[in-house]
């Protein structure tokens, strides 16, 4: 179930620099997950009949510079984008929840039918970080995105959460059924509960990168100063992943922050040539 309403915004209004744009319009789509929360997205609309849709990472939004600058890149190539914010985030209803892969494995799920629904194909999926994991994911359990671009995704979940939760955070959980997760003045940012921690260690990445079909094309760009998922992770997924390209830029860190023209080119031309091969942009 899905909703459109008529909000629009340009480049020079969503405090872009208008000069690297076509000030094409920008239409706010509200499309229903299935848990009957509304997900609020921006469509860079080009015309265009294939459509890529772009992913944020944890704790983000859909108007990250970088989710931002993607689209704004593939706008001018003529190619329309959409970017959204996952349930629990931004604007989209719901709670924030740690983990939650699967869950925004069906958000975009529902995005994609969104989309099909409307006789327009869905030529790409990019995510970032905790998004990249996700349009792995969503490639492991459907076949009909073809082209699919995991940017600074992490390979091992395992990893990263002692860093997050502090020291014996598994017993921690288990003891007493969640974590508060706290900022450096004491104040409770959110919680973890036992639940949200067993989803993200059972969420295997090995084994959904072994699930996606061959004929799926899959791109990995990762940054090599990355410091909070480490450059290694790109290596692993081109062991287990069939149909796998691996871009490393140098000197890039997790969010390509001075290297962002080098992740627009590795990405670009990927997604272009999926539409070539597609034949139906």
């Amino acid at each position: 179930m899905a909703a459109a309403d008529s909000s629009t915004t340009t480049a020079a209004n969503a405090n872009q620099n208008p000069d690297q744009f076509s000030g094409t319009e920008q239409k706010k789509i509200i499309i229903e997950n299935n848990c009957g929360e509304k997900l609020v997205g921006l469509l860079h609309e080009t015309g265009s009949k294939g459509i890529v849709i772009v992913c944020h990472g944890y704790q983000c939004t859909k108007d990250h510079s970088l989710i931002v600058d993607l689209a704004f890149a593939l706008e001018k190539q003529g190619i329309s984008a959409f970017r959204f914010d996952f349930s629990g985030n931004g604007e989209s209803e719901g709670s924030f929840q740690f983990a939650n892969y699967h869950k925004e494995a069906d958000d975009l799920h529902e995005v994609v039918r969104h989309f099909t629904k409307a006789n327009r194909l869905v030529s790409a999926i990019i995510g970032h970080s905790k998004g990249g994991d996700v349009v792995l994911l969503y490639a492991s359990l459907h076949r009909d995105v073809q082209t699919v671009v995991n940017v600074s995704g992490r390979y091992s979940l395992d990893r990263g959460l002692e860093q997050r939760l502090g020291d014996n955070y598994l017993e921690r959980a288990k003891r007493d059924g969640y974590i508060d997760v706290k900022s450096k003045t004491g104040e409770v940012l959110f919680r973890v509960t036992e639940d949200n921690l067993m989803e993200r260690l059972n969420t295997n990445m090995h084994e959904a990168g072994l699930k996606i079909d061959k004929d799926c094309r899959v791109l990995t760009v990762h940054g090599s100063a990355d410091d909070i998922i480490p450059v290694e992770d790109a290596s692993e997924f081109d062991k287990i992943i069939k149909n796998h390209e691996v871009r490393i830029i140098e000197g890039a860190n997790h969010v390509f922050s001075r290297h962002r023209n080098e992740l627009v080119s590795a990405v670009l031309p990927f997604v272009k040539d999926g539409i070539r091969s597609d034949g139906k942009q």
